[in-house]
């Protein structure tokens, strides 16, 4: 069963703090061939904060992401999401866990093509057996610049406008925390900054926790803070990221990756 840190109940508000990891550690293959993806890792992100994860390839930035939104299991570690552990229970708690708690938005918006707009934005809600509010689900699409497009199908949307519905479908659960995975690497750079900007709403007008791994430094400095990742290790901090800043940063980190080779 997952356990709380307090004595919080699922009922009760959301934490303070809206992720933490403690010594996670993940590391795929075996003997000679092993590789560790994540090395002891250990941080801390508040509620109604904007996060990206950022690192040279093969830093540990999806794996990072994956056990931290119960998408994988850490080989050691503790993940606690809403202040409940994460890193115990069966695959069908963890399932109702991820329903309950958490949002996901992807670089291939994964929408069903046989289902509109609305019915993709309220799958989640079908899967995890709750009510299904056709006015909440409407006015998360007009928030998202959606609501005239309500039966519209994905092949009669535009790429900005898919990831758009993959944002109203993370939201309209009201996650306390929504994991991005490259959410901007298929669009154009108009569609990405209204993605972006879509992402900031949701953290600073509806105190969602967001979580974004992207490669991009402009993406990144809509974040409030860059969390740097080399070798499966935190490698620093960036708070008010610009994207010359964390340009500079990435470079000098895949700099010394080059150095440790």
């Amino acid at each position: 069963m997952f356990r709380t840190g307090s004595q919080r109940t699922h009922d009760q508000g959301p934490a303070a703090e809206a992720l933490r990891l403690v010594k996670v550690t993940k590391t795929y293959g075996a003997d000679d061939s092993a590789v560790t993806a994540l090395d002891a890792v250990t941080l801390s992100l508040g509620r109604g904060t904007f996060t990206a994860v950022m690192g040279p390839s093969g830093s540990g930035k999806t794996t990072l992401l994956q056990c931290a939104a119960g998408l994988d299991r850490p080989d050691s570690g503790i993940v606690l999401v809403d202040g409940a552990e994460m890193t115990g229970g069966t695959e069908a708690e963890l399932t109702k866990f991820r329903r309950r708690r958490i949002g996901f938005v992807f670089q291939q918006y994964n929408l069903l093509e046989t289902l509109t707009v609305a019915q993709n934005t309220v799958l989640p809600l079908k899967l995890a057996g709750q009510r299904v509010d056709r006015k909440r689900a409407r006015e998360v699409l007009t928030s998202v610049g959606l609501g005239d497009r309500l039966g519209h199908r994905p092949d009669q949307l535009s790429g900005g406008q898919r990831q758009r519905v993959a944002i109203a479908r993370a939201l309209v659960t009201e996650p306390r925390v929504v994991f991005a995975d490259e959410p901007t690497g298929a669009l154009d750079t108009r569609s990405a900054r209204e993605v972006l900007r879509l992402l900031q709403h949701a953290v600073r007008m509806h105190g969602r926790t967001v979580v974004m791994v992207t490669h991009d430094p402009v993406a990144a400095s809509y974040a409030d803070s860059v969390l740097f990742l080399a070798d499966g290790r935190l490698a620093g901090r960036m708070d008010a990221p610009t994207p010359d800043a964390v340009a500079e940063r990435l470079a000098h980190l895949g700099d010394d990756a080059l150095k440790a080779v």
